[in-house]
């Protein structure tokens, strides 16, 4: 049962000591359903927050709610949605489209190979529009039925299912996406995110040198990745020619400023 084990308890709404501890108890599993949806630990606990700090300032109109778990799902998707909608997401047309041609296949045996491995679904899912992917960890990782994935979707059963349809479909897709790039990526050290995630810090000079070295034999070999670097530089440099000069501020403003930063 794990974090599950109290999902049974009343919600104590009108009161708010047993109301906090409530919530507090279903902090654990909440944070887990939010990094199944974001692959993002960090964030997960954002939005789990987020969702338990909603409940309790609003517990007293949320007092004839049943199913307090499936309303804090709702708005932890809901808050997902909001905020990776535009992350680096595999395009829903695009993979419709693939899979309405008669010449459009994968490797089955590397897909399949691939679900085997912890690291390269969470690479897979990540790359699918929130929404699809919620409805892919509702039902097929958790275990839910289509109408219970619609309830915390806060959708209707024919969108449910249509979501499980795609996501299943982009999931394949992406899966295969993820093949290709390793057989492009042979020898390559770090995976392609592990590196990106450590541009911006390796800009700024805040990397060990180790990892350092890492980046940069990754770039000299890999082949999609050198072309974004390229652009985080170009616009890094860019932007600075927007920085306002210290003329634009009122001198005696500035001047209030400066005595208060020696201070």
């Amino acid at each position: 049962m794990g974090d599950n084990a109290c999902v049974k308890d009343e919600w104590p709404a009108a009161d708010a000591e047993a109301a906090g501890r409530y919530l507090a108890a279903r902090g654990p599993a909440l944070v887990r359903f939010a990094r199944s949806i974001t692959r993002d630990h960090h964030a997960a606990e954002d939005l789990a927050q987020e969702a338990i700090l909603r409940a309790y300032e609003r517990r007293d109109e949320l007092a004839g709610v049943e199913d307090m778990d499936a309303w804090l799902r709702r708005v932890v998707h809901n808050l997902a949605v909001d905020r990776f909608r535009r992350d680096r997401e595999i395009l829903v047309d695009d993979v419709e489209g693939k899979w309405m041609s008669d010449e459009y296949t994968v490797d089955a045996e590397a897909v399949v190979a691939a679900v085997e491995t912890r690291e390269e679904i969470e690479d897979a899912l990540v790359r699918l529009p929130t929404i699809y992917r919620t409805a892919v960890v509702l039902h097929d990782i958790d275990g839910m039925t289509v109408r219970e994935s619609a309830d915390v979707m806060d959708v209707d059963l024919p969108a449910a299912k249509q979501r499980l349809r795609r996501g299943r479909m982009m999931l394949v897709t992406a899966l295969s996406h993820g093949h290709e790039r390793r057989v492009a990526t042979k020898g390559v050290p770090l995976r392609c995110w592990d590196a990106r995630s450590r541009v911006s810090e390796y800009l700024d000079g805040d990397v060990e040198p180790a990892t350092a070295q890492m980046l940069e034999r990754h770039l000299e070999s890999c082949p999609t990745c050198p072309p974004l670097v390229a652009s985080l530089v170009g616009v890094r440099s860019g932007l600075g020619r927007y920085r306002d000069p210290d003329s634009v501020v009122d001198p005696a403003l500035a001047e209030r400023l400066r005595a208060a930063l020696v201070r």
